[in-house]
Parts: structure tokens; sequence; C-alpha cells
């Protein structure tokens, strides 16, 4: 009696094999690092960047560990985190910031044998180890014209529709219109106040012409300043979904900034590209041979000049899904899915225009070097300014008339299509951003805090383990071993779930341990009484165990039914305590039952006993 089948112990045994690989990567510390990349995804870095980052670092004796290129990017390791800040600053103004991000990173030392088996440490929350921290200023001025020149195509279409001629531009925020009578500009001033109600309007004559001037008040930029931070805000936090960080912090601060933390971040450099490129698109049709200057932009496509309207079909605002493919030559292609609106206006427009080219403009915001300067230490560093980039990555002929589904071919590789069907999947941004500041943070509590959490956990253990042994002695060294095993499975779920370890998680790793041993008494408890009721102790054991099982159940699962509400209502903190505690209750059912059962069968299992240990 009491004896359980091989299976049975060769499942606990795997549990534990698969316990120890996966929790191991968490005993190896990450090395601090700076990481190279390109401006883009596609571009190539070699030994020529590694030969400048690493002189620069050397000129300033910082050492460095290593460095290697590591997936298209180069990684330097450095020897302490402390000089991290200061290594990003040289190797920045060492390569120029045209052309590359450096960003701050913890590398990884987990060994490659663990790797090959996709074992890997668990993230650690900004309470405990700190992160990336972002704050990014949106350009609401860019977010202004880009509405000005929304509501501009919209009112000339009106204005054509209605037979309203003139000449109607957009310069410097103030659209005007001009008009040859007086008649002719009260119905276009109609209009406007019909369709663009936000909008002040000026009225006045010079010569023959009559002039109408629209200009939107100080309420109207209010307004569309918190529309564009506050979409930028969504788009923000469905591109670090995108980037699969857990219990980020986005958030405004002040009337035009945001700040951005993420903690765990391995990849800062992909972070930061993700978050900060504009990626919108804008559609426009190639422009006639006779459509006047003032209403086309030239643009270089492969080496010779295209002109195209200045008016857009639709923007990137309108694309609700986007995926990288392959055309029929196995070139790289995105596809598109607009919105309902989107793929309305887009098949109004092209069925009018088959045989046309439409162009499709990429929008991004990029920085070039200006000059140099002096600075408080009296060195002399590099300045920096941002401006928008915008290049064809498309010129096709329509050859029937689009709707809501199409692609983009044209794009240079794979990686470039990858990128830019992840950042229009996530949203287009509504203006701008370019980053105000970058720092890693140290935990937020303070060290003190950490290792006081760290310090119940040990002490909490040591408690339980002193009082299992001296109560329950065998059957309390048999719940102390499972105990150890529960707490290792915990690290090892997370770790393989890819969960964020937060202080409140460290609580809920206590609380776990507690309800753990409960279960255990539970049982010991169970035997005691079956051994009073006069069972044998083989009996005892198989009676008390059974007996105690749904009581355990019940107990345990309304805990669990507890912490997924907590995890589906809460945000940051509490999330952390839930996962934790979700986790411990699953991992200590299957240790403190099926564990400790097992160790107690190989002491007394099979065999003639006549009194317990307990």
């Amino acid at each position: 009696m009491n004896r359980y089948p091989v299976w049975k112990n060769l499942i606990l045994a795997f549990a534990v094999v698969l316990g120890v690989i996966y929790s191991l990567p968490n005993i190896y510390a990450p090395d601090p690092a700076v990481q190279i990349s390109g401006q883009s995804s596609s571009a190539i870095l070699g030994d020529n960047e590694i030969a400048i980052a690493t002189q620069a670092l050397s000129a300033r004796e910082i050492g460095y560990i290593s460095a290697v290129i590591d997936s298209s990017k180069v990684l330097i390791r450095l020897n302490e985190k402390s000089q991290q800040l200061a290594a990003k600053k040289i190797v920045q103004d060492a390569l120029g910031r045209e052309d590359f991000v450096v960003a701050l990173n913890m590398a990884p030392t987990t060994p490659e044998w663990l790797k090959r088996l996709g074992a890997g440490p668990m993230k650690l929350g900004l309470d405990l180890s700190g992160g990336v921290h972002f704050l990014m200023q949106v350009d609401t001025e860019a977010a202004i014209e880009t509405r000005l020149r929304s509501s501009l195509s919209t009112y000339k279409t009106t204005l054509r529709k209605e037979k309203i001629r003139g000449i109607v531009q957009l310069k410097q925020g103030v659209i005007t219109g001009r008009f040859k009578s007086e008649e002719l500009r009260d119905k276009a001033s109609n209009l406007a106040l019909s369709q663009m109600p936000e909008m002040t309007r000026r009225k006045f004559q010079t010569e023959s012409i009559f002039v109408l001037e629209l200009e939107l008040g100080e309420q109207g930029v209010k307004t569309l300043e918190d529309e564009a931070v506050s979409q930028n805000l969504i788009t923000l936090r469905n591109r670090v979904n995108e980037l699969g960080v857990s219990e980020p912090l986005i958030q405004r601060q002040g009337r035009t900034r945001i700040v951005v933390e993420l903690p765990g971040v391995q990849d800062t450099v992909t972070a930061k590209r993700i978050l900060g490129k504009t990626a919108n698109l804008e559609f426009r049709l190639a422009a006639k041979l006779n459509t006047g200057g003032l209403d086309t932009e030239e643009f270089n496509n492969d080496g010779r000049p295209v002109n195209i309207e200045r008016d857009f079909i639709i923007t990137g605002e309108h694309v609700s899904g986007a995926s990288m493919g392959f055309d029929e030559n196995s070139q790289p292609q995105v596809n598109i899915s607009l919105d309902a609106d989107g793929g309305k206006i887009m098949h109004g427009v092209t069925r009018h225009a088959i045989k046309r080219k439409m162009a499709v403009l990429f929008i991004e915001r990029k920085v070039r070097k200006v000059g140099e300067r002096i600075n408080q230490e009296g060195e002399r560093e590099a300045v920096y300014t941002s401006y928008d980039s915008r290049e064809i990555i498309s010129l096709a002929t329509i050859q029937s008339a689009l709707g809501a589904q199409f692609r983009i071919t044209g794009i240079d590789s794979a990686a470039e299509a990858s990128e830019l069907a992840l950042l229009l999947r996530a949203g287009a941004l509504a203006a701008p951003m370019d980053f105000v500041e970058e720092r890693t943070i140290g935990p937020s509590l303070g060290a003190e805090n950490i290792a006081q959490g760290i310090k119940s956990v040990v002490f909490g253990l040591l408690l339980v383990i002193v009082f299992m042994l001296f109560v329950y002695k065998v059957f309390g060294l048999a719940a102390n071993i499972a105990l150890a095993v529960n707490l290792m499975l915990i690290i090892a779920v997370m770790s393989l779930l890819s969960a964020t370890l937060t202080l409140p998680g460290i609580a809920g790793i206590v609380l776990t341990v507690g309800m753990a041993v409960d279960a255990n008494v539970l049982i010991f408890s169970r035997i005691r009484e079956e051994l009073k009721n006069g069972l044998s102790p083989q009996m005892a054991i198989n009676t008390g165990y059974d007996r105690a099982f749904v009581t355990i159940l019940d107990a345990n699962l309304t805990t669990l039914l507890a912490s997924v509400i907590l995890y589906g209502v809460g945000t940051g903190p509490i999330k952390g305590f839930a996962i934790t505690l979700s986790i411990g209750i699953l991992t200590s059912m299957f240790t403190a039952i099926m564990g400790t059962r097992s160790l107690i069968n190989f002491a007394y299992g099979g065999r003639n006993v006549k009194k317990l240990h307990l």
C-alpha cells in the first residue's frame, strides 16, 4: 500500500528536471551594455562601426568585455553598469545620430545550452531591476498641419462639386481662398462654416480679388492638440503590446509630452525605433501634365523626379490591418486593409483614376547634425535637429478601382516590410514625436524595500521550515522539500511565460509559501485524526490524503478565482501580485499533494510500519 506507479514517479521527476532547467537562467546576472543599430531595420552594421565605437570608448578609458554583431546590431558589453550612460553618449557622438541608434541594454549571460532549450531569465519589473524611461515630445504643430491639409482637401472637393471657382491654398496654418467675385467668396465662406465650424473667418478685398481666410482659433488649436496626444497614447499602447512588454507605464505629462516606462526590456533599440517612428502613409495620385505647380510636389523615385498631387486620398489613420507577404516574384509586400470610411474614399477616387499612377508616401521622423557647441563641462558636443523625411515607397498604375484591401509593393527588404506592417497594424501616430529624454531608471521603491521584500521570502521560508520540522518531523521534512521545489517551479513557469516579477509579485510568492504549507497541514492533521480513530499507519496515510484533497481543492479554487479577477480588473502592481499568486496556487497543489505523497510513499510505502513520525 501507498506506492505510486512508475508513471507517476516519472511525471514528478520530469517536472523537477524541467523546473531546474528553466529556473537556472535566473542565477546568471546580465551584463550592462550599449546596443547599436541602424535607423532603418534593413541597415547592416559591420566591423567598421565596431572599431569606431570601441576606439571611442578606449580613448575615454571606459572598459568593455566584448563587442560583437548580434542579429544585424552591435552589442558592446561593459564592465560596470555605472558607465552605461557615459558610454552611450560617447558611442552616439562617435557614430552620429543620422544613421545609427544607440540605446542602453542589459545583455543576458545565459549559457548557450540553456538557450538551445528555450530557457531564459524571467523579466524583472521597474521596482526590482529598473528599466527604460522615455520622455517624448509630441509635435502638435505637425498634427495641426496634417488636419488642416485634410480639411483643405475635403473643402476643395466640395468647392468643385458646387462649381465655386477660385484658388484655395494652405500657408503657415492659414487656408486662403481667392475669388473673382464677392458672391463666390460668400458661398465659399458659408461652405466653410458648415464643414469647418471651428475655423475663424476673415473677409477682405485686394484690388479686384475677394479674399477669404480661414484659421483655427485658440480653442480649436487646443482641441486638436488634445486629440493628437490622446491618439498617440493609444497608438503607443498598441505598439508596446506588439513589442510584448509586460506591465508598461504610458501616461501623459503636461500638455504635449508622454512618459513611457518599459520594465524588463532587453532590446531597447527596437523599442525606441518602434515607439518613435511616425510610420504614417499618404496615398496620393501622380499629377497630370497640366496640373499647376502650386498643386503638386516633386519627389525622387529611383533616381527619377516624379510630380504628385499635394492633396492626399487617405492617410495611414484609415489602415485597420497590415501584414507582410510576398508577391508573385517573391518580392516583399505589405497587404493593407482599410476601415469602412477609408475603403469608401479609396474606391471613390480610384474608380475615376484608372490607368493613372498612385504614389504611396512614407513619412518618418529623423535627426541630422546641424553643428557643434561647448557643453557645461567645457567639452565640444554635436547638436542635432529633427526633421520629417518623406519618400515614395511605391508608385504603381491603378489597373482597377481599389477597395478596402490592396497591397503595397516596391519595398526593399522583408525586414522593412515586416516593420512597416507592424507599425501600421499598431496604428499611425497622429503627430511625430521626439525623444526629449531617455534613461534607465533604478528601483522605484528603493533598494531598502527590495532587500526587505527578498528577506520576507527567506525569513518566511526559514520559519516555515523550522515549524514543519519541529511539529511534523519526517512529514515536515517532506513538506519542506516540496516547498523548495514549489518555489523553483514558480520561477521556472514565470520564466517560460515571460511574466514580470514585481515587488507585489514577491508578496504573492510569500503568500504562496503559506498556502502551500497550509495544504500539508490539512493533510497531516487528517492523518493524525485517522490514527486516533484506530486506523493502521498505512491506512491513515491513504485516507488522510484522499479525504483532505477535496477541502484543499475547494480552498485553492476560490483563491485562484480571486486572483484571476484581480488580474482582469487590476493594473500594474496588482497584476504582478495576481500572476505570482495564480502560478503559486497551481504549483503548490501539485507539490503539496502529489509531491509530498511521493516522498511519504518512498519513506513508508510497502513496509510494515508500526508508528509514524508525525
